[in-house]
């Protein structure tokens, strides 16, 4: 649990390292080598820990080390000797984590089988891994439900296909890639994601000696090849920890500095945040963002896959709109059950109205099913502290930034859930001069 007492705007410069949505897929990927890998700016969060320990069980040798400008934040991956582990210990150590369905391919390439316990995350949408099996089924895997999981394995090397998403998934386009890289003869994925990290994890599996194209109408062709080696790669920037720190100075009237964030990949973002009154400067080793003062203006938001708005940036950005001007919309096109964080917002004095309609600019695949995927916010309102239990992780991280945005004190529990991608976030917060105890 921790007591939050609001009401005072956050200054300071807090550091954001490599991307929660690239890292554990970049580890994942070293499996796939014949040599070993290095990894930089690695964050500290709990989905590093699992995917360490995973890859731990598994034979994987992962050790820390220095690249020369930091004492930590590296990480050197050695495969050589790789081996199947104890289907108890993969299933105990994996928890709630849904990295292990990504560690099939490059097992069943380099061992010829894969376990999969039963799978966990947030609970903010349906996220079945049944397209994850087909799509290994086409390459040729063998997929045998048993009581704690799924067992897979292969009699021969796994084939190349074709497949073709339904909705441009980033776990779908992760799991053809990194299966692909290494099965015999072409691939074609069509309406493949190409958000940052997975051009980032493209370049990483370039390094490695794979060769893929990507095309502009979203069809990757991965040509399958016989050996891949370790890499030597930094991770990109997290952009979902930047807007999240963005919106905390725009939810309190504050003024942060995020070292490290990169323009390129938040452009989206930072056309949003200086629309509804925000203010930043892009500097060489970092971004500011700040609240000038005066009233926010309220807009209208579609989250959509890259280029569009990023669905993990809406949550955050809502928190702050409960301080503009008028009636901001807010229509989520990724995740059908991404509001359910607003209901504490909501007992904070937050007046925030959910509706099954599709409230953006054109129907989405929601709009029919029931699902309340949109959101009038109504402002501006003075939000009050209470007791808050974090639903999900960007959820909870936005309930943060209402505690330190609302007048009096805050009981945040759950906050687990924040360390799996938000590093060292507890003493981040006292750094920018919020008053939090754990």
């Amino acid at each position: 649990m921790l007591e939050v007492r609001g009401g005072n705007p956050l200054g300071g410069t807090v550091q954001v390292r490599g991307a929660k949505n690239l890292v554990p897929k970049a580890m994942v990927a070293s499996l796939l080598g014949e040599t070993p890998s290095v990894l930089r700016g690695v964050p500290q969060i709990r989905d590093v820990e699992i995917v360490t320990g995973l890859l731990e069980l598994h034979g994987v040798r992962v050790t820390p080390g220095v690249d020369g400008q930091q004492s930590d934040g590296e990480l050197h991956l050695d495969p050589s000797d790789m081996a199947q582990g104890s289907i108890v210990d993969i299933d105990a150590h994996a928890g709630s984590s849904r990295i292990p369905i990504l560690f099939c391919g490059p097992l069943l390439h380099s061992l010829g089988q894969a376990f999969i316990p039963d799978l966990g995350g947030c609970h903010i949408g349906d996220r079945p891994i049944n397209f994850h099996l087909d799509v290994l089924r086409q390459f040729g895997a063998e997929v045998d439900k048993t009581s704690g999981g799924i067992m897979l394995t292969t009699r021969g090397r796994l084939q190349g296909t074709k497949v073709e998403l339904p909705f441009p998934s980033v776990g779908a386009t992760e799991q053809v890639l990194l299966t692909a890289v290494r099965a015999e003869g072409v691939t074609e994925l069509r309406n493949a994601a190409i958000e940052p990290e997975i051009m980032d994890l493209i370049a990483l599996l370039q390094k490695m000696g794979a060769i893929i194209t990507v095309d502009t109408d979203r069809v990757v062709r991965i040509e399958g090849v016989d050996t891949l080696r370790g890499f030597i790669h930094r991770a990109l920037p997290d952009r979902n920890e930047t807007a999240s720190w963005a919106s905390a100075a725009l939810a309190t009237g504050g003024d942060i500095f995020v070292e490290g964030a990169s323009q390129p990949e938040l452009i989206t973002f930072l056309n949003v945040f200086r629309r509804i009154g925000g203010e930043f400067e892009v500097e060489e080793t970092g971004i500011r963002f700040r609240h000038p003062g005066g009233r926010l203006t309220s807009f209208a938001l579609e989250t959509d896959v890259h280029p569009g708005f990023m669905t993990d940036w809406q949550q955050p950005l809502v928190v702050a709109m409960t301080q503009a001007e008028g009636l901001s919309i807010i229509h989520e096109t990724v995740y059908e059950n991404r509001f359910g964080f607003t209901h504490a917002l909501g007992e904070m004095g937050a007046q925030i109205q959910l509706y099954r309609e599709c409230l953006g600019g054109t129907p989405c695949r929601f709009g029919r099913r029931n699902y309340q995927h949109s959101a009038v916010v109504s402002g501006p309102t003075e939000l009050t502290g209470t007791r808050i239990d974090v639903p999900d992780l960007r959820g909870g991280f936005s309930h943060l930034i209402a505690a330190l945005a609302a007048r009096g004190t805050s009981q945040v529990h759950g906050i687990e859930l924040i360390n799996r991608g938000y590093e060292n976030f507890l003493d981040k917060l006292l750094g920018l001069g919020a008053e939090v105890a754990a």
